[in-house]
Order: C-alpha cells, then sequence, then structure tokens
C-alpha cells in the first residue's frame, strides 16, 4: 500500500522545466527559419509584435547566456509544465486542425503535433532534461 502511494505521489508532481534542455534544444528553434515563416525572433524579440524573447545584440547570431536565462523565465510562462496540450507555446503556432488555437498572427509554424520543432518543445514541456 505504501508503496502505490509513492507512486501516485510521484505520478501527480508536475514536470519541471530543464534550462539545459532549453539551451540546446529548443532555444535554437527561435532562431531557425522555416521555408515560408518567419523566424520566432522577427515578432518576439524586444521591438517586435508580442515580445518575449531578448533582442540579439548586433552581429550575434545566439544569446548570451544571461539573455538565454531571461529568454528561459519569459518562455517558460507560456508553457504549463506536464501539460502540453495547454501550453501556448505549442498551441498557437500549430495548424488549427491539429488542435492548435486560432491567436497565432505569425503563420502556423507546425502543421501537425509530429512537426520536430513541436515534439522537440513537447519534449521540454513534458520534462526531458540536457543530462
Amino acid at each position: 500500500m505504501i508503496m502505490l502511494w509513492a507512486l501516485t505521489a510521484l505520478l501527480a508532481q508536475p514536470a519541471t522545466l530543464d534550462f539545459d534542455y532549453y539551451t540546446a534544444n529548443v532555444e535554437p528553434i527561435f532562431l531557425q527559419k522555416k521555408a515560408g515563416f518567419t523566424r520566432c525572433v522577427v515578432c518576439h524579440a524586444d521591438g517586435g509584435g508580442v515580445s518575449f524573447l531578448q533582442e540579439l545584440s548586433p552581429d550575434a547570431d545566439t544569446w548570451t547566456a544571461e539573455q538565454s536565462r531571461l529568454n528561459f523565465d519569459a518562455v517558460s510562462r507560456l508553457v504549463t509544465p506536464g501539460a502540453p496540450n495547454t501550453s501556448r507555446l505549442l498551441l498557437h503556432p500549430l495548424e488549427p486542425d491539429a488542435g492548435g488555437d486560432e491567436f497565432h498572427n505569425g503563420g502556423r509554424q507546425f502543421a501537425s503535433r509530429d512537426d520536430p520543432w513541436f515534439t522537440t518543445i513537447e519534449g521540454w514541456v513534458l520534462g526531458e532534461t540536457g543530462k
């Protein structure tokens, strides 16, 4: 009975968001160009439409460690750890036919839940780690 209680308690704990996984796998997605779309950083960095990412320094092709930490903190507010189906970071750019919502003006970056970028971010939301 005690083992069942411990297992139930363990399963009920929400996933935690791993910074190392984020910087190695999720954050680079915001800088990548997908054919037919604008890079996420263009609209979502300081000065863009809905800003939650740090603006890149002049001539930089990635963020500094301090900027990445600020990005992590901001992006973490757009997800529900352990619950990709309620995480705005996944649902806004997902095609409505695949379960996305209607509120992303930047196009549908994810045509389906099988999109590699979607599954990478989903892994982070579910608690995958960079270790």
